[in-house]
C-alpha cells in the first residue's frame, strides 16, 4: 500500500484533552516516525507535531480523529512524491 509522509500539527487548548489525545495518537503509533511536544505554559496550550509515514486514509482518520476532540485544532501538510 502506498503511503505518504506528512507532519501533522496539533495545538491543545484544553488540558483536560491531553489523555485523549495521547490515546489517539497511541492507536496510530506504528506510523509516526517522531514526535515534539512544547507546553506553552504562558499561554496555557501545548503544541504537538507528529512526524508520519502512512497510508492517505489513515493520515486523515488520525487527523479527523484528533480534530473531534474538545479544545483541540489540528492541521496536515504532505511532503510531495512521497
Amino acid at each position: 500500500m502506498e503511503t505518504r509522509v506528512a507532519v501533522i500539527g496539533i495545538i491543545v487548548e484544553e488540558p483536560d484533552s491531553a489523555e485523549k489525545v495521547n490515546s489517539v495518537l497511541h492507536e496510530y503509533g506504528g506510523y509516526i516516525i517522531g514526535r515534539m511536544g512544547i507546553p506553552y505554559r504562558q499561554k496555557g496550550i501545548s503544541i504537538i507535531s507528529i512526524a508520519v509515514d502512512a497510508p492517505q486514509d489513515d493520515i486523515s482518520a488520525l487527523s479527523g480523529k484528533l480534530g473531534r476532540i474538545r479544545g483541540v485544532s489540528v492541521k496536515a501538510a504532505y511532503a510531495k512524491g512521497y
